[in-house]
């Protein structure tokens, strides 16, 4: 298996099932005119974390950056007014479409990527810098496994967990969504 064959089609079916649950999220609209779920974009896990517009957001980041990474490229556009959107997400969370937007604009991003990504080298060396200042030398191999997947599954884990929190109605289901494929005909439980 090659990095892109590994981070590519992760990201890509992570990101569309978090589409998913914000579109669980939007159904639930109770008729108080709360259905652009600002207020929900709005919450946090706890006083000190990102709330969830942002997680959507870094989560989008983390695919966008580990591709351009990996191709050696300078980083489109789209990850500055993504930070910027997530830095900024507490007095501008935006709506559930914005999000979903967003998520739609990076899995373009991701498909055109996947058409013309070239073999990459495990072992090529990745400089990853902070804006702190640290920098930390990774292999290829090292950055997707160590870096890029572990913390686009924490963004996208975290707003999993604010959802919840929040009652929308999520479960191990609408988690593992994309390997109902791979179900064998007739074994599927009966309700």
């Amino acid at each position: 298996m090659t990095l892109p064959d590994l981070l590519l089609p992760t990201c890509t079916q992570m990101l569309g099932t978090l589409s998913a649950w914000l579109g669980k999220a939007a159904a639930r609209d109770t008729g108080d005119g709360a259905a652009d779920g600002a207020a929900l974009l709005s919450t946090r896990l706890a006083p000190d974390m990102f709330p969830l517009s942002t997680q959507v957001r870094f989560a989008c980041v983390q695919a966008l950056e580990g591709v351009a990474r990996l191709r050696g490229e300078a980083f489109p556009a789209a990850i500055a007014v993504l930070i910027d959107e997530g830095r900024n997400a507490a007095g501008h969370p935006g709506s559930i479409a914005d999000a979903q937007a967003r998520i739609a604009e990076t899995l373009a991003a991701l498909e055109a990527a996947a058409a013309t990504m070239p073999d990459i080298d495990p072992a090529a060396p990745i400089a990853h810098s902070l804006p702190q200042g640290m920098i930390f030398d990774f292999t290829a191999g090292q950055y997707v496994r160590d870096w890029v997947i572990p913390q686009f599954y924490f963004h996208v884990m975290t707003a999993y967990a604010i959802l919840r929190a929040q009652g929308v109605e999520l479960g191990k289901a609408d988690y593992v969504a994309h390997l109902f494929g791979c179900l064998r005909p007739g074994t599927m439980p009966a309700a």
